[in-house]
């Protein structure tokens, strides 16, 4: 390790608006419930502190990742060597400006649907049952019930990897695709992001939004914790479908389990480690090659050691 911790946290406690924990234990950041510890986590809390702390981490070549609402993140058993960076309550503030819905990017989506069809705003009513942050959800071009973000994302607003710059990046610059976006490679953080949304009748979004809730709750175990579809949709193929017509349905390894209600999912059915996830999810992508010749590919971000 060629950076130090000490040094770390010190020059970090030192930098404003900011919190810095020692060994936090991702299973209590993460949607999954499960994984290691990172060796820092910094929550902070405006964009001077973001700036910082970006500095400091480049300054001090240390391995960092940005954190959003750890909908979409899996943290080995052996943890995270490095610092995990994430936006606090700073970050969540939600305005109207026109059409424009511009939320911070700590925001969550179903937050974000819900002050839109507030305001009489459509086009997001399908991520109000997401459970990511809006950054997040720009990051991978999140989507659900044939929408996404490339369809109402007019700009973000970032701070480069290093901390140092600012930009201003328009849809098309983001070059969002199939859970996939710019970000990916560039490392940028988003601190803002700015939606394009359509003016509607507030009762007929909320109507939406409670058909689209109520088809969630009946088809997707929503009550267990699980990082959403935990495979990309293969070209051609649902891998729900794939893994169901394996027969790994209610497959478990431990406490990690293929749902019995949507087989796209793995769920965490109390005490789960992130290395049975894992150990199931390599049963599931040999199965379903061996039987279909099909590679399934994760959708979740797998970090850690």
């Amino acid at each position: 390790m060629s950076w130090n911790r000490e040094t770390i946290q010190k020059k970090l406690n030192e930098a404003g608006s900011l919190t810095v924990m020692a060994d936090a234990p991702m299973a209590e950041y993460t949607s999954f419930r499960a994984g290691g510890c990172a060796d820092v986590l910094v929550t902070v809390e405006d964009e001077a502190a973001l700036k910082r702390t970006l500095w400091i981490l480049t300054e001090e070549s240390c391995p960092h990742m940005i954190l959003g609402n750890g909908s979409n993140v899996l943290v080995r058993d052996g943890g995270f060597r490095g610092v995990m960076v994430r936006c606090g309550k700073g970050f969540q503030k939600i305005r109207r400006e026109g059409n424009d819905l511009v939320c911070g990017s700590a925001a969550l989506l179903s937050a974000a649907a819900r002050a839109a069809q507030a305001e009489g705003l459509g086009g997001i009513a399908f991520a109000s049952g997401i459970p990511g942050s809006i950054g997040g959800a720009v990051f991978m071009n999140a989507g659900a019930y044939g929408g996404e973000m490339k369809d109402v994302l007019k700009n973000v607003r970032t701070v480069s990897a290093d901390g140092l710059q600012e930009k201003v990046l328009t849809n098309e610059e983001l070059e969002l695709g199939y859970r996939c976006s710019k970000l990916q490679r560039t490392g940028d953080m988003v601190t803002e992001v700015r939606l394009t949304l359509k003016t509607g009748d507030p009762e007929k979004i909320r109507a939406e939004m409670a058909e689209l809730t109520a088809r969630r709750n009946e088809k997707q175990p929503v009550n267990l914790p699980s990082a959403g579809s935990f495979f990309k949709r293969p070209e051609g193929y649902f891998a729900g479908k794939l893994i169901q017509d394996a027969g790994l349905k209610g497959l478990r390894v431990g406490d990690a389990q293929v749902s019995e209600l949507h087989s796209g999912f793995i769920v965490n059915r109390g005490k789960a480690t992130a290395t049975e996830i894992l150990q199931l999810m390599e049963i599931v992508q040999a199965s379903v090659l061996e039987q279909f010749g099909v590679l399934l590919e994760p959708e979740v971000r797998i970090v850690g050691e």
